[in-house]
């Protein structure tokens, strides 16, 4: 029997218009949920990568072989000699910028109260390659090295109800496990993007740090950006090698992805989501088959004509697999539409996770803005278009298995 299926199943989708509508408006939804979550969760791994790297490890981190061991007492005396390691570490392949860096509990002194914060000595110069200070520095300007000035952050600051010129003693726990104290005058406020950065960082010059904690010339961490191109693995297991044969120090330089399980456990996640979005896809789907399966029904005698015709089981089979196809590329392509434009007004807008977040210590920035990704748009397309429609198989092989005596009983 020669006929034309395609035109035939694009007119039946308009026989129950209000049915089509239900079905394509199921799969719309379920592909505008997903894009959206997609597109929120490659935000948030993307958001988190950049955070890593700048604030907090670099691309690779480079300290002594046992500072991780006794991580837990502050060991600040296995420390590193700052000259000396960037020097080897700059001249390795692949190494892009280097910095050193000094992470410190200390106490505020103010008013007769101790306030618990965490202070960081950094060396602004090089810190630009890692980290846009006047981009993220709302009042004042950034602490000049050898100054008793500090940076600190903005929710901190509010917290302690401290403003620029304010003076703040800081005790802490020098590298000879003494005490010590210093009084900054705060110059600079900052509004990190992590909410933790800026509810209890303080940044100080490095050189101020040292002096403070005993450390001369010595480091906690020396941090590097890779050039592009280069496996930050790789730049990793280089720097060790050279920092071991030219200056006989055993360090622990490790990779950033290495350091960080809360970014795997985010990678995983993005996996897992990809498999929850085909289930929602399949889920969708149900109202297809329903709706294809009553169809069926109510085409029985349509079918035993067709049949008597000489229509084939596999051309019904044909039939309402477009019909359920051209129903599935309708509402994908809605759906998905109108996921890039969620996204897009998102994009702009930004999501405020400030409140919930507070109190959560993750390396995500309190303000998301998530970006149209055009691949992650074409795979939700054709994702929604392909597991809705093979949805379609399972009545379309039974409309292909009625036989046609029974029926041209309803005739």
């Amino acid at each position: 029997m020669t006929i034309k299926l395609p035109a035939v199943a694009f007119r039946n989708i308009f026989r129950n218009l209000r049915r089509s509508i239900l079905c394509a408006v199921a799969i719309a939804v379920s592909a505008m949920a997903i894009m959206a979550l997609l597109s929120l969760l490659e935000t948030m791994e993307t958001d988190m990568a950049t955070n890593l790297t700048s604030y907090y490890t670099g691309e690779v981190r480079i300290r002594h072989a046992e500072y991780e061991k006794y991580e837990r007492f502050n060991p600040l005396h296995l420390s590193l000699d700052t000259e000396e390691v960037i020097s080897v570490a700059s001249d390795v392949e692949g190494v892009k910028a280097a910095t050193a860096r000094i992470n410190f509990p200390a106490n505020l002194y103010i008013d007769g109260q101790n306030n618990g914060a965490m202070g960081v000595g950094v060396d602004f110069a090089t810190e630009q390659a890692f980290i846009d200070f006047s981009a993220i520095v709302d009042e004042g300007r950034i602490p000049k090295p050898g100054a008793n000035e500090l940076l600190m952050g903005k929710f901190l600051a509010h917290d302690l109800g401290l403003s620029l010129g304010d003076k703040v003693t800081m005790l802490t726990s020098t590298a000879l496990r003494g005490s010590n104290a210093m009084t900054f005058t705060i110059v600079g406020i900052a509004s990190f993007p992590v909410g933790g950065l800026s509810a209890k960082t303080v940044y100080i010059p490095i050189d101020r740090a040292q002096y403070l904690l005993r450390m001369e010339g010595q480091t906690q961490e020396v941090l590097l950006l890779t050039e592009d191109g280069y496996r930050e693995r790789d730049v990793a297991q280089a720097v060790e090698t050279a920092l071991e044969e030219y200056l006989s120090l055993e360090t622990e330089t490790r990779a950033w992805k290495d350091l960080n399980m809360m970014y795997s456990f985010l990678s995983i996640a993005k996996f897992i989501y990809y498999v929850m979005g085909a289930i929602f896809f399949v889920l969708g789907s149900t109202v297809i088959i329903n709706t294809t399966m009553m169809v069926i029904y109510e085409r029985i005698r349509e079918i035993g004509t067709l049949g008597a015709l000489g229509m084939q089981g596999k051309e019904l089979t044909r039939l309402f697999l477009l019909e359920g196809t051209f129903i599935s590329i309708a509402g994908s392509t809605l759906g998905t539409l109108v996921g890039v434009l969620i996204v897009f007004i998102l994009s702009k807008t930004g999501i405020n996770f400030t409140e919930a977040m507070s109190g959560v210590d993750m390396e995500i920035s309190s303000i998301l803005f998530p970006r149209v990704n055009w691949f992650t748009a074409l795979y939700v397309w054709i994702y929604a278009i392909i597991i809705s429609s093979l949805s379609t198989l399972i009545p379309s092989r039974k409309a292909s298995k009625i036989q046609i005596v029974e029926a041209l009983r309803y005739v």
